[in-house]
Parts: structure tokens; sequence; C-alpha cells
């Protein structure tokens, strides 16, 4: 929760029309769905054959054709991947997809992000040919669309590069042989939200159908391809992508192969590792508890760790490598909770006059901070300050490194744009999303750029209101506060970014309160209006020695289910405390 000083505003939200296609919902139901634009039922089936025609996506035909090839004539193909867990989970795909389909000499390489950054960066193409001489063709996963100079050296060592991207265009795209990516100018594939796993699996999908058309499993059979699922499941909601129609399928069906034991062993590791129940695993699980260890690896060591543990078969391998991955995510947050008190201290410098006017648009660096974890932080302290932030650290001795966060409102790679067309000597270079980015500077340029941003952050607040906002379906009665309709709600539909959990919010006082685990608050509380007790436990609350007593409270939470020994209960999970007496 990492509840901040200042109040919040709880909005009831808004519902105009109820179409009559919800009617036979629960009317709780139809509100809730009503309120995300749902207007028929069939937005909520997430059957698998809902998901849209991947011959949609330009660039497709020329995608398969070349892979045909590739695996006709057995060439080496290596798999070229970010390094979060989209990558990794896109990668595994990508390796375990291409083998059902009968490519035999596959590898690949993550860049290690501390040495070589981003991309397929013509660095990254050397080492490709260094540790594979006989690689004829390159496929990128969850990168390249911004890799001109990278496709290029790879061209002129006679690779051939397919690229296979989520990420936002510039103008100038890169040279590739077949380049597939929804967010492409006039492509036409409805969802421009899957993830890059999403990406790599509809280019499986094509490549699957196109070879049935040639008859080429005659000699072996058609593969399930739903079997790679848990990995897109995975890298969707780590990816932290909206779950458009296309996105909710994609996670549900993932969870369901999950929840029935049909897994690989390194998702299986990564939930045995994080203390779940793999048969009532969530959306919420998948990016809470298994995105942070699988990120680890790319953010305090190596993602290929990650990778590896996602292509072996064997449990007791993938149960060592998980548990590495839980080491280093133990790591990662012991360094976050240090560069995150110095950033605390660092905020004062942006309260400049006696009114503590907050920076619009805050930039933060120390040269000890560590660039595997600048992300996170800049999350944190958006959250704290509900302004875009950008946090660096070192790349080099003359280079810095800045991950950017945005909010609601802000798109922040049109904040980047707008400064390196204002200021073209000050980006070395930049790319992202509306509310995540990435850019590197000479370090010399950091004040500059920090005014830059500021100003051009200041412009783009115009009309957006900064207090902190939460979104609440509305006070429950008592008759919702059940187990029952708690577990309908969560089998109903599949909730994540851009498809709120629903979250509600009302008056209660405070039968018990204590602290558990040093940062979180466990209490029972009683709705005014019910006279039931109610579990509820409150994570990250700063100060928490300070509710300690505290007889009445309002809340706003989710409906959760709490599993101890056997036994499912119901138990609220607060998102934001505030003190009425």
């Amino acid at each position: 929760m990492n509840q901040a000083s200042a109040k919040k505003k709880i909005i009831i939200r808004n519902v105009n029309n109820i179409s009559a296609d919800l009617s036979h919902l629960d009317p709780l139901l139809q509100r809730i769905f009503a309120a995300r634009g749902i207007v028929s039922v069939n937005e909520l089936d997430r059957n698998l054959a809902k998901l849209p025609s991947p011959w949609l996506l330009s660039g497709m035909g020329t995608m398969v054709s070349h892979l045909i090839t590739a695996i006709k004539t057995q060439q080496k193909i290596v798999i070229v991947a970010d390094f979060d867990a989209d990558g990794a989970t896109s990668c595994a795909v990508a390796i375990r997809g291409l083998s059902l389909l009968g490519a035999k000499k596959l590898n690949f390489v993550v860049p290690n992000r501390f040495k070589y950054g981003y991309g397929l960066t013509p660095e990254i193409v050397a080492l490709v040919k260094e540790r594979n001489d006989d690689v004829e063709v390159i496929v990128t996963v969850d990168n390249g669309i911004a890799s001109i100079d990278g496709v290029i050296a790879a061209k002129n060592l006679g690779i051939k590069v397919l690229v296979t991207d989520h990420h936002l265009p510039a103008k100038v795209l890169p040279c590739a042989d077949a380049i597939v990516n929804p967010n492409l100018r006039d492509d036409k594939f409805p969802s421009k939200n899957i993830a890059g796993v999403g990406v790599i699996f509809y280019v499986l999908m094509a490549l699957r159908a196109r070879l049935r058309e040639l008859d080429y499993f005659n000699t072996f059979p058609e593969p399930n391809l739903a079997q790679l699922l848990d990995f897109v499941a995975l890298g969707t909601v780590a990816d932290v992508v909206k779950l458009d129609v296309v996105n909710r399928i994609f996670v549900h069906q993932g969870l369901l192969r999950i929840r029935a034991g049909q897994s690989h062993a390194g998702i299986k590791a990564l939930i045995t590792v994080a203390k779940r129940n793999p048969k009532n695993l969530t959306p919420a699980d998948l990016g809470f508890a298994l995105a942070p260890r699988l990120n680890a690896a790319g953010r305090m060591d190596d993602m290929s760790l990650g990778i590896q543990g996602f292509l072996t078969d064997d449990e007791s391998l993938a149960y060592s490598i998980t548990q590495q991955l839980d080491q280093l995510n133990q790591q990662r947050k012991e360094v976050e909770a240090e560069m995150k008190q110095q950033a605390t201290l660092l905020l004062d410098l942006y309260r400049p006059n006696e009114k503590h006017r907050l920076m619009s648009g805050i930039c933060l660096y120390d040269k000890d901070w560590h660039q595997g974890v600048i992300g996170i932080l800049a999350s944190r302290i958006k959250e704290r300050e509900h302004r875009p932030v950008i946090a660096f650290a070192p790349a080099s001795e003359h280079e810095i490194k800045g991950s950017a966060r945005s909010i609601e409102g802000v798109h922040i790679r049109d904040v980047l744009a707008d400064i390196a067309i204002a200021h073209p000597k000050l980006l070395n270079k930049f790319g992202g999303h509306a509310m995540a980015a990435g850019l590197s500077l000479k370090i010399q340029d950091y004040p500059a750029f920090a005014l830059a941003f500021d100003a051009t952050v200041e412009k783009h607040l115009q009309g957006i209101d900064l207090q902190q906002k939460i979104h609440s379906e509305g006070q429950l009665s008592a008759n919702y506060l059940t187990l029952e309709f708690t577990q309908i709600l969560q089998a109903i539909a599949t909730w994540g970014q851009g498809f709120p959990e629903p979250i509600f919010h009302g008056v209660f006082d405070v039968i018990q309160c204590r602290i558990v685990g040093g940062h979180h608050l466990k209490l029972v509380l009683r709705q005014l209006d019910a006279d039931i007790a109610i579990d509820a436990i409150a994570f990250f609350v700063e100060n928490t020695e300070n509710w300690l007593g505290i007889r009445q409270i309002k809340a706003a939470y989710k409906l959760d289910i709490n599993e101890y020994r056997g036994q499912r209960t119901l138990q609220l999970k607060v998102d934001y405390l505030e003190k009425i007496q």
C-alpha cells in the first residue's frame, strides 16, 4: 500500500449506461463491468477461439515465410531477448515453440544490461556471432523495433534479421527482413497492448497454420501451442500492459493450465519458492510474487539464468535456479530500500521555497545507485509523490541511464520526444511507452535535463488534477461481504492493468490492530452497518505504530481470500487507510 502522508480522494466510478446484454448478471457485477466499458458478455469470454487472427498483424506473411525456410533448411536461429520478465518469457516461448515446430538449431542471447544495454545493438550482433559462428537468422523478441544500427550490422554479416516487438516505433524502422509489431503504422491487429511474449506467440500460431497448409505435420504430430500459455500469462502480467480482451484471454488460459498442474518446471518452481498455491493462482500472484523474482535476474545479474530455468524440464534443476533467483530478489529488496531512503532525502531539494512546491517532473540521481533497480525506485517515488519521475544511475564514466515512470494523463515517451526536439543534443537515446520509458544522457547534461524535464512535464500537466485518487465501486452491503461473492468476483473476470480489480470503500470500527512483518497491519474490522467481524490486511504501511489504538477508519479495499491450513476465508486487502478517530 505504501501509505503516503497526503490524503487520497475516494471517487465512486461513474456508470452512465448498463447494456441490456449484461442484465442477467448480479446488479453489482453489471455496474462493475459497465464502469470498465463492457457492453457485451462476449467481451468476458476468455476462450482461445475468441483470439483475433494472427494474419491481421502486418508483416506476418513475410515473417512466416522466412521462418519456414529456416526450419526446412535447418538454419541456425539465435533468439535475442530483452532482459526483463517479458523478454525472458518471450525467449522461452520462441525457443520452445520453434523447437516444437521442427527447428533443430536454436540458441539465445540476452544482453547483460550492465555491459551492453538494451536491444539488438552492433555489440550484441558481434556477441551473437562470437558465440554462434554458424548463425544464419536472428529473431528478436520484445526488442528490435529501434535497432537501426544493430540490424545493419547483422545484415553486413549476412545474417537475416526477423524483428518481433511491441514497443512504439520511431519514424524510421530498421531494415529487417521482417517485422511483426501491432504498433506499426496502419497495422490492423485489434489489440495494441499485447506484450512481447504475446507477439511471438502469435508468430508461432501463424507459423503452425501455414505449416499445416503445407502438410508439414504428416511426419510428426502437430503440437498444441497452448502448452506455452503459462509463459505468455506471466510475461503479459509482468510487463504491466493493459489487459484488453486479447490479454485477458492469454492470462486466463495460462492460469487455467497452471491451476491444472500443467505448467512448465520453471513456472512451478517460481510458484513453490514464492509459497503460492498453484490451484488458486491469481494474476496478482503473477505480478507481485513470480515476476519480481524473475526480474531480479536481469536487474541484479544476468537474465540468462531466468531463461535457463524456463528451458529446462528438470524440476530439480529448475528449483535450484529459482532459489538463486529468490536470493537475487532479496538482494534487490535490500538495495532498493537503501536507494529509496536516499531518494527521500533528495526530494527535499525539490521543495525549494516556503510553499514547498514539488517539481512537476522529478529527476533523481546518485553516483552509487544500482542501474538494475532505478526502475523500481522511480515507480516507488511516483506512487508516493504522484508526479512523473526519472531515476538515474551511472552507466559509464561519462554517461548515466534513467528509468522513467509516469502518471495517468502524462505520456512519458511524448515528454522525452518533446525534450529531444527542443534540446537536440541533450538526450543520447530514449524509448518506451506512455507510462514507462528509458533514456541515457551525458552526466554533465543532467542538471540541464532535470530543468527541461520539469518544464516539459509542467506543460503536459495542464488541466490534470494532481491529487491522488482512488476509484471505488462504492460501499458494500453486508450480503456482498462473503467468501462466496469474492470467489465469483475472482472467477468471472481476469483483473489487472487497464481492467482494474474492483475496489470498495467504507467506514469501519477497528476491533483489533496489530503489526506483522514490521511494515504491515493485520486488522479485524466491523463495518458500521454490518454486525460481522471481518479480517483485513494492509501491506507496507508507513509509521505502522501510529495506527495502533485507532478506533475507527475509512478504508478502500479489495475482496480477497486468505488461505491458511487448507481453510479459505474472506479477507479485505486494504489499499488505503484514513484515520477517523
